[in-house]
């Protein structure tokens, strides 16, 4: 085996899945720029769509994503002149390199792959294979450029221990020394920004509430808005939260008042007695001013129990803030 020299070369990519934010400048985009203007790297940036059809994408909205992620990437600072930018999908020797690490990698090691069980959950027999085949494809969006070093949040990095499992075992079975051993980058401030919703949870590109995330393209007034979301959300518990969303939503959808019954199949609710617990969720937003009653639905005939179900309805106050402030 010929001990091999690799060029100091750094690679990264971004899912063009929507909605840039706070989270991904910081954590990912303003370091790809910092490195970009150092002398020692040279430095290929990606927009990965292979990646985000793992889960089922709309074709026309996944162009649109790219084209939007390719035009934040240069707005953060980005420069063609000095990195390589490209669409993952345009180049098939990503695909091309991943079903030869396919056949490469164990299956094992697949499966002890973290972000899989997450993702797999219970459910792994109706997973997509491409999602567990899914570090293989990112070996190969690593190792087709020979990158040297990779920039990854934490939750990344056994993917890249991986890549240098696959890239060694490569080396190792046609005696060659072909492929580097990549190394992770996790350093600097902001790696992980968390949600505004759940501190627990990174900020998400994929959550479906905005009022989770500080947006690139968000404008003075609206950031002010996510703020005024969350300080709503900060008052209540997160099943009172989607009580009053619920309520919200079935009168501007509808125009009539909602009540605990329907609250509790909406929340599903489940263990003993659920409408009473939707009831006392239904009483918080009262005492906050966040609902009113406005009457009672008597049973049905024939219907067991008897006794008649308050009616709730959104205050004025709350309308003109959901209307402003969506969530």
């Amino acid at each position: 085996m010929v001990d091999a020299t690799f060029k100091p070369r750094v690679f990264s990519g971004i899912q063009p899945s929507g909605n840039l934010h706070l989270g991904n400048y910081l954590g990912a985009l303003k370091r790809f720029v910092d490195t970009q203007n150092e002398a020692e790297f040279e430095t290929v940036y990606c927009m990965v769509d292979l990646h985000a059809i793992t889960v089922w994408q709309d074709p026309a909205q996944l162009a649109h994503n790219t084209r939007e992620l390719a035009a934040g990437f240069i707005a953060a600072g980005i420069d063609p002149a000095k990195s390589i930018l490209i669409n993952q999908s345009q180049v098939p020797e990503h695909a091309q390199l991943a079903w030869i690490f396919n056949c490469v990698a164990r299956m094992g090691w697949m499966g002890r792959m973290t972000q899989w069980k997450d993702k797999a959950g219970k459910n792994a027999e109706a997973a997509s294979l491409g999602l567990l085949a899914y570090p293989s494809l990112m070996a190969a969006d690593i190792l087709i450029y020979h990158a040297t070093h990779v920039p990854v949040g934490e939750d990344q990095k056994q993917h890249i221990e991986l890549t240098r499992d696959i890239a060694a075992k490569f080396n190792h079975d046609y005696g060659v020394d072909f492929f580097p051993l990549a190394e992770p980058v996790i350093e600097g401030a902001a790696t992980r920004v968390m949600s505004l919703r759940d501190g627990t949870k990174k900020m998400s590109k994929s959550d479906p509430s905005d009022a989770s995330r500080i947006n690139m393209t968000d404008d003075a007034d609206t950031i002010a808005k996510t703020q005024a979301i969350q300080e709503l959300i900060d008052r209540l518990s997160e099943r009172a939260a989607c009580a009053l969303e619920d309520v919200v939503d079935h009168w501007q959808t509808t125009q009539q008042p909602m009540d605990a019954t329907a609250i509790a199949a909406a929340l599903n609710l489940g263990g003993e007695n659920p409408t009473a617990r939707a009831r006392d969720l239904l009483k918080t937003l009262e005492k906050k001013f966040l609902v009113e009653q406005c009457g009672e639905r008597r049973p049905e005939t024939g219907s067991k129990g008897g006794k008649p179900s308050k009616l709730y309805r959104p205050t004025e106050t709350v309308l003109t803030f959901y209307s402003r402030y969506k969530m």
